[in-house]
């Protein structure tokens, strides 16, 4: 995932959860990276030539499932096989069969799973950790990607302020959390500026999101976080009026351009 992951676990009890929530996360990097070797470059090279395969990695699998279920809730707005190089080719194009684990393109196309990836890996490892009766648990994925399980340790939700990207000495939102999800998706900010980077594109056309905007979403799932901040941030007006609308107590986009989208002032809210 190319990430710095960190995980915190309050509690006296040893009984090597946090071992077995990080092989969870590294199990996930393992299945899901197209940066080295994996079950997915593996896929991707079938894709790419126009073959049909058989998905025998579990993850990737479930993985696969989780976003064939959500595509068309996101109004296909996350398409992990959406790429400025291949057009208009995105998971439109994609037939899997879920029942015989089997998957194919329609025309030449690869598997990026982005952001979802760390929303998955932190899932995974929220499951670990709930199997083990573990009530207090911070999980963090780069700072963009934050899962907790259970109450604070003090008491309570979880506080977090989520600074504002141009202006790091003022807050944007500031909300709490319990046994839930965030994920942050933005085009500005200093995490933007990373030189290997790729541009955030709007599926279906292909076009580049230039546009200066910064999207939060929470959810029970790490992965379905991540994949509606994406989506908010590529979404046209109207797309992004209905995704608000649908939770606008656990989604937010801000729009720093005045061009496209819906500015939502600062404000503190509690996610149930």
């Amino acid at each position: 995932m190319g990430t710095r992951i960190e995980l915190h676990l309050f509690g006296t009890a040893e009984d090597g959860s946090m071992i077995e929530a990080r092989r969870a996360i590294e199990a996930v990097d393992d299945a899901l990276t197209i940066h080295r070797p994996s079950p997915t470059t593996a896929l991707n090279d079938s894709l790419a030539a126009g073959s049909p395969a058989a998905i025998d990695d579990p993850l990737l699998f479930d993985a696969l499932v989780e976003i064939d279920h959500a595509y068309q809730a996101m109004e296909g707005l996350f398409d992990p096989a959406a790429d400025v190089s291949t057009g208009g080719a995105g998971w439109n194009m994609v037939l899997f069969d879920r029942e015989d684990a089997r998957i194919r393109a329609l025309r030449p196309l690869a598997l990026d799973f982005g952001g979802f990836g760390k929303g998955f890996a932190l899932d995974r490892a929220c499951d670990v950790l709930r199997r083990a009766d573990r009530v207090s648990a911070l999980l963090s994925a780069g700072e963009s990607s934050i899962a907790v399980v259970g109450e604070h340790p003090l008491g309570g939700r979880w506080p977090f302020a989520i600074p504002h990207p141009l202006q790091p000495d003022r807050i944007l939102l500031e909300l709490e959390l319990e046994d839930s999800a965030l994920s942050i998706s933005s085009t500005v900010g200093e995490g933007t500026y990373a030189p290997d980077r790729a541009p955030m594109i709007r599926p279906g056309d292909g076009t580049i999101v230039t546009g200066r905007r910064t999207a939060v979403a929470c959810a029970r799932s790490g992965a379905r976080a991540e994949m509606m901040s994406t989506a908010l941030l590529v979404a046209d007006g109207d797309q992004a009026k209905r995704f608000l609308d649908g939770e606008p107590a656990r989604r937010f986009l801000f729009d720093f351009t005045g061009e496209t989208g819906i500015s939502v002032p600062p404000a503190e809210t509690v996610i149930r």
